[in-house]
């Protein structure tokens, strides 16, 4: 008996993601294999009596985890047995689990009222498209309108720069590129968190940047560490992430803030501030760009905040390097996607924006009382209204061999050394993230994970 195709009785809700287990064991079972084409979305939907959209979600749930190939023109097709565990986003059936619960994905709390916000915005566009959304080229010409939006954006953020300083972006990953590409060039030293963002390491690789990892405590980067590195060495830039979004979740405190920026101005080293969550803390100070704002690129976006289809990101830049950041943004993005910066206008114009900000702290707040609820016994950290626990890993486990116990018992983590920003990363932990999947599937998730924790780890008995 086979069971694929499968059959609307089959089907729980929420559907997507029932079709897209219905795919995965499929896949397990052997009914579909590497090569084989999933029926186009229209034809599977009216077959099985979902919309459109339903079946289009599943299907970009099977690409994001590498079970499908979606190609243009020529329709989805299977890709085989998955066995590549190394990504932290790994998600494939296992045991007698359906799916993986995906506490490795750092995503915000995402639902219904997302799908309706963007519809409507579509809907809106369909019948009163303005025509510069369409003809714009020249980022000059559009631009203006749309900075008056990011600076109201910016000022929940607490930072109010001149608009001629902020640069449109797709993102957060585009902001952060112009920002190295700017302060820094080939073979010059960037700091940064020796836990840090784990793009930056091979991103400053492929910049043909020398990447540096301090020390770090519950505050961040410890202002010795710079110090000393600058007194052998000479660091072009600071790259630092203050109010929670380090995968260790640490709060930089006022003082610890205006002590680095002290050592910025004593060594001249330029600051790269990262704030990609922007207003989502409840209790956030001051960015370090309002401390120095003569050496500092600030970045955040809408993406973390409001919902992850919405790549919209702002970067401001200091004026003495206004120009040089304006021609790297120029040459490697030329301008922010049109479409996408009238819809995040009119959402920050209309108040959509800060009631879907609000929806997002409020869903994060929930979502660190599960945490701090199922976590209470193990030690962790988190920031308190962010979107991840950073959880150190007790002697008896190694990190890999965690990490696989927990693949195995159904739940996705992210291994720390992801983060590392140095050769070596010598105290095992994991990252859990709170946003991606159901309260009742993170609550398991994080069960789990903590009967893990309890348990010795055992190699497998060789079989001869």
């Amino acid at each position: 008996m086979t069971i694929w195709p499968p059959k609307k009785g089959d089907l729980t809700r929420p559907a997507y993601r029932s079709l897209a287990k219905c795919v995965l064991r499929a896949i397990e079972a052997g009914d579909l294999t590497g090569g084989d084409r999933l029926p186009p979305q229209r034809e599977l939907a009216y077959d099985l009596g979902l919309s459109v959209q339903t079946v289009s979600r599943a299907y970009e749930d099977l690409i994001r985890v590498g079970a499908v190939t979606g190609e243009v023109g020529r329709g989805t097709f299977v890709n085989g047995r998955q066995s590549d565990t190394r990504s932290p986003h790994f998600y494939l059936p296992v045991n007698q689990r359906e799916t993986l619960i995906d506490l490795s994905a750092l995503k915000p709390v995402c639902d219904q009222i997302h799908i309706d916000h963007m519809r409507k915005a579509l809907e809106r566009l369909s019948v009163n498209l303005p025509a510069d959304t369409v003809y714009s080229f020249r980022p000059t010409a559009a631009n203006h309108y749309y900075r008056e939006m990011a600076v109201r954006w910016l000022e929940r953020c607490g930072v109010m720069p001149p608009r001629e300083s902020i640069l449109l972006t797709n993102g957060n990953t585009s902001a952060m590129t112009v920002a190295l590409m700017t302060a820094a060039k080939h073979g010059e030293i960037v700091a940064t968190e020796e836990i840090g963002h784990h793009t930056l390491k091979p991103l400053c690789s492929y910049l043909g940047l020398r990447l540096k990892g301090l020390a770090i405590d519950r505050e961040g980067i410890l202002p010795g560490s710079l110090d000393r590195l600058c007194a052998t060495q000479s660091v072009k830039a600071l790259y630092v992430m203050p109010s929670g979004l380090s995968p260790t979740a640490t709060m930089m405190g006022a003082r610890r803030r205006e002590e680095l920026v002290a050592l910025c101005r004593k060594h001249d080293i330029l600051i790269i501030e990262s704030d990609a969550w922007g207003p989502i803390q409840p209790e956030r100070l001051p960015p370090l760009a309002t401390l120095a704002p003569e050496r500092s690129f600030y970045f955040t976006s809408l993406t973390k905040c409001l919902m992850p289809g919405m790549r919209i990101g702002f970067l401001v830049a200091p004026e003495i390097l206004r120009e040089a950041a304006k021609n790297r943004h120029l040459v490697t993005n030329w301008t922010a996607t049109s479409l996408m910066l009238d819809i995040a206008a009119h959402w920050i114009e209309d108040g959509i924006a800060a009631e879907l900000l609000d929806w997002q702290k409020a869903a994060l707040a929930k979502r660190n009382r599960i945490a701090a609820e199922q976590l209470a016994s193990v030690s962790h950290y988190s920031s308190g209204g962010g979107m991840h626990v950073w959880l150190p890993l007790p002697r008896h486990w190694d990190e890999a061999a965690f990490v696989e116990q927990a693949r195995k018992s159904g739940v996705a983590v992210a291994p720390g050394s992801y983060f590392s920003s140095t050769d070596s990363h010598t105290t095992p932990a994991v990252r859990l993230c709170l946003g991606a999947v159901s309260e009742d599937d993170l609550a398991l998730g994080l069960r789990i994970v903590c009967r893990i924790l309890d348990q010795q780890p055992e190699r497998a008995v060789p079989s001869l």
